[in-house]
């Protein structure tokens, strides 16, 4: 039996040939492959892992002067957001008018213009606030679709939502001073405006499908107590154009004069074609000589009135 169990013990791998030792190569050559497929996949998921953190950092802390530069770029360089400091997600900056491109003449707000981006659901939420002109934040909610985006204009519910509060009727939104408009230059700069200018809204909303620009809801912007360096009067009256989007979600514009010697009336809308907009401004007959020089700036001169035709 000793002898038996000696001759039945299993050899090594040299004495069972040639096909025994090339199984056991290739088994210690896969084990080798496995591990390089392992270890560079490692490597590939450890490069993609740091780009991703890279970008959400990237994304965290983008800073604050690209919005400035994206905002100076969508207006066409008539808004700016000078100083811009903080992130594109909480920042401030001096608002400055322009004339655009080129242009010399410049206007900025006193203060500070402080937003703060969040997300909400599958879009985002805007807020700004600032101490001269927008005492309680402004909210504009842009909400990505299927072909389209829309963005809806209202006051701040609650910090902690972040979301615009439903405007059952008008409501202000904020003020600006009149003489903040020269910045944008001619005419603005030769006018020289003094006097209030606001804004009233109620379910403003716009919306963007297919490249079109879709109207929702109504504004009011309000020219208070106006004044100008280009007369002795001291004070022209004051105006309002009301803004209303129709069914078909084009803008219809209505302007109007609430009282004082310079008479601005006209009517006009936002369509597919652009701004359209035909109005006339005449003068009181007991201040027509110390409008006369203002109604030639204005508008196109036709006797004692002035014609104001855009697009």
């Amino acid at each position: 039996m000793a002898g038996f169990s000696f001759f039945s013990r299993r050899s090594p791998a040299w004495m069972q040939g040639a096909g025994a030792l090339t199984t056991r190569w290739l088994e210690s050559t896969l084990e080798v492959a496995r591990w390089e497929n392992m270890r560079k996949a490692g490597r590939r998921w450890g490069w993609w892992g740091g780009g991703l953190g890279a970008l959400l950092g990237l994304v965290a802390y983008a800073p604050a002067p690209w919005l400035a530069q994206a905002v100076a770029s969508g207006s066409g360089g008539r808004v700016l957001l000078a100083d811009a400091q903080g992130t594109i997600w909480n920042g401030h900056a001096v608002a400055v008018l322009t004339g655009g491109a080129g242009s010399r003449d410049a206007r900025a707000l006193p203060g500070r213009l402080h937003w703060t981006m969040r997300l909400q659901g599958l879009g985002v939420s805007l807020s700004l606030q600032q101490d001269c002109c927008l005492p309680t934040p402004v909210v504009l909610a842009i909400k990505p679709g299927w072909g389209r985006v829309r963005a809806e204009l209202g006051l701040l519910a609650s910090p902690d939502q972040g979301a615009p509060q439903p405007m059952g009727g008008m409501q202000g939104l904020g003020h600006w001073p009149a003489a903040w408009l020269s910045g944008l230059g001619t005419p603005w700069n030769t006018l020289e405006l003094g006097g209030v200018l606001r804004l009233d809204a109620q379910r403003l909303a716009f919306e963007w499908v297919q490249g079109r620009l879709r109207i929702e809801g109504q504004a009011a912007v309000s020219l208070d107590n106006v004044s100008s360096r280009v007369t002795t009067l001291e004070r022209l009256g004051s105006y309002r154009l009301d803004v209303r989007g129709d069914a078909e979600g084009q803008a219809q514009m209505s302007l109007s004069t609430v009282d004082g010697a310079l008479q601005l009336s006209g009517t006009g809308g936002v369509g597919a074609g652009g701004l359209r907009f035909l109005g006339e401004a005449t003068a009181r007959e007991a201040e027509r000589g110390a409008l006369d020089n203002l109604l030639n700036i204005i508008g196109r001169r036709t006797g004692d009135r002035s014609v104001i035709s855009i697009g």
